[in-house]
């Protein structure tokens, strides 16, 4: 039996103080929970609750890597306008 290509996926979380966090995960809402559990990152961990505000879905784990790099690197209004074309 074939098994099903995993899914990848970039995400940006706004945290309480208004700060933005970016990750990658195969799982959205199980990843968006364990940030809300304190239990996904250390960063995020002090700063909820958090919200899912933009999230992309690159073909392979390596494109998510990527990218993942790429939208860490943006500027912060960079950021809010790659959030902004989610709307």
């Amino acid at each position: 039996m074939k098994q099903l290509a995993e899914r990848w996926f970039v995400y940006i979380l706004r945290c309480t103080d208004g700060s933005l966090y970016t990750g990658i995960t195969n799982d959205l809402n199980r990843r968006l929970e364990q940030h809300n559990a304190g239990t996904a990152s250390r960063y995020t961990r002090s700063r909820l609750p958090v919200t899912l505000v933009y999230h992309e879905e690159p073909t392979t784990k390596g494109g998510a890597l990527k990218r993942e790099l790429a939208v860490k690197s943006l500027s912060r209004k960079a950021k809010e306008a790659l959030i902004q074309s989610m709307h």
